[in-house]
């Protein structure tokens, strides 16, 4: 009876041994790559199908928010006026009089 125990436990060992071997190989053929980077281009094109909406949706947001600031005739928030009226920022900033044109 033991041995019968023990001749189970060791097919049914082995069975698995085979199973996770056979499909370790089957990663490695030329169609297990294929698949596998079938599957990854599909979840980074997913990943920028996501972030596109995500900014769609923000963009609208504030979109909204400028259309109802004006229908309340005030002016919306321009948080990067000040940026483009300093003479400092721009070309004279990053490039030097010497070496612009």
């Amino acid at each position: 009876m033991r041995r019968l125990f023990w001749l189970g436990i060791g097919l049914a060992v082995g069975v698995v041994v085979v199973r996770k071997a056979t499909r370790a190989a089957q990663a490695y053929t030329p169609a297990g790559i294929a698949s596998g980077l079938s599957e990854s281009a599909g979840g980074l094109v997913e990943s920028l199908r996501s972030f596109v909406e995500d900014v769609r949706v923000g963009m609208a947001e504030r979109e909204q928010e400028i259309h109802e600031a004006f229908a309340r005739g005030e002016t919306f928030d321009d948080q990067f006026a000040e940026l483009r009226e300093d003479p400092r920022v721009g070309d004279r900033e990053i490039f030097p009089e010497e070496h612009q044109r």
